[in-house]
């Protein structure tokens, strides 16, 4: 019985051992910058002069900033101003 026990217990530690290594994987699936996608203050980085990085947007889309997004995904996304890009956009 103590057998059966210590295998179902190993079964379920390497379950949930696996589960976290998924995690941890999809955690570092590739990702691109997509300029133009960001809400005003939801950027990932670079927003501009007299900006200091994350969160500082100022304007919703603004052509400068931009947001980590699954990489190839980048220029599929719509916003009321135009696609996203995979470089800084003049807006």
């Amino acid at each position: 019985m103590k057998t059966r026990s210590i295998a179902a217990l190993a079964g379920v530690a390497m379950s949930g051992s696996l589960a976290v290594q998924s995690a941890v994987a999809a955690d570092r699936a590739p990702m691109e910058k997509c300029y133009g996608v960001a809400k005003a203050g939801k950027n990932d980085c670079a927003a501009g002069a007299g900006t200091s990085c994350a969160g500082t947007s100022t304007r919703d889309y603004q052509g400068n900033a931009w947001k980590l997004v699954a990489k190839g995904s980048c220029t599929a996304i719509k916003t009321p101003k135009g696609p996203g890009s995979l470089t800084p956009i003049q807006r």
